[in-house]
């Protein structure tokens, strides 16, 4: 872990960007390539959505990470992608007669019993899914930065209030958190808003692409239009660029989900701000990104 703490702080010191660019780095005038996240973690290279994938991340040297947030039957806050256990874990052979093995269906004693890494490879057997508590505490010692993203709101009503008030609980929600570390993001507007309305000083994003049409009203409660890569255009970039968010920063465009040096290209040359990666070191390696 100290290895890990040491390349992230590193890269910090080395000056790595923030997450929002100034004016002068928009679309059609950029001087800076686009910020890389590592998409639940480096998952290229290690299990999703767990704590060796975002120490992998801090040993290759990234600052910013992403996950994704679901809630236990019992009300735990653990990280995980599926709404269902079964593809990232072994919950079928230790709970044979659950099926479908929906997260919200176990409870966190239950989830904790998991194998998580096993089905990517050997040499993660007994890796575990952490709770958001556990998780927020590593990417601390690691030094890290969190694109969090609360999955299927729908399901596990109350989340956001939930998800701050760990946050707040862990440490998240200062000045220094709020600046320069945190961003939270769903597939729902209603959810996103939800966060906005309850904290605006944090920053969040919108996870789909919203007809420029709309963007205004997205802005009063959103960051940054976060769009799948190939349904991006330079002009659809540069229209969500024209909007000034509740921040009073001109919005900003994540595009996901950019795994090689072709895509990574394109997407520069769209003018997009961050892309979200299984490979960042891929992407860095093609851009010369931060």
């Amino acid at each position: 872990m100290h290895a890990c703490a040491v390349a992230a702080t590193t890269t910090a010191l080395l000056g790595a960007t923030t997450l929002l660019a100034p004016a002068s780095a928009r679309a059609g005038e950029s001087v800076e390539q686009p910020w890389v996240i590592a998409h639940r973690g480096a998952s290229a290279y290690a299990p999703e959505n767990t704590l060796a994938s975002i120490d992998k991340a801090a040993r290759l040297g990234f600052s910013w990470v992403e996950n994704d947030v679901q809630r236990t039957k019992d009300g735990t806050l653990v990280v995980l992608h599926d709404d269902s256990l079964a593809r990232t874990t072994n919950v079928e052979t230790v709970f044979p007669g659950r099926s479908p093995w929906k997260v919200k269906d176990f409870t966190a004693a239950e989830v904790a019993r998991l194998d998580a890494g096993s089905w990517y490879g050997p040499a993660f057997t007994g890796t575990r899914v952490p709770t958001l508590d556990q998780y927020m505490r590593r990417v601390e010692h690691n030094h890290q930065k969190l694109l969090l993203e609360i999955k299927n709101p729908e399901l596990y009503p109350g989340i956001e209030r939930q998800t701050l008030k760990l946050l707040a609980n862990d440490g998240w929600l200062d000045r220094q958190h709020l600046d320069d570390r945190l961003i939270v993001q769903s597939f729902s507007a209603d959810s996103v808003r939800i966060v906005h309305d309850l904290k605006p000083g944090v920053r969040t994003a919108f996870l789909g692409k919203p007809s420029v049409a709309a963007l205004g009203r997205y802005a009063d409660f959103v960051d940054l239009i976060n769009p799948r890569q190939n349904s991006l255009t330079a002009g659809y970039v540069s229209a969500v660029h024209a909007f000034t968010g509740p921040h009073g920063r001109p919005l900003e465009v994540a595009a996901w989900t950019v795994d090689d040096a072709a895509t990574a290209r394109t997407a520069a040359r769209h003018g997009v701000d961050g892309v979200i990666s299984n490979r960042p070191d891929v992407v860095r390696a093609a851009l010369g990104a931060p």
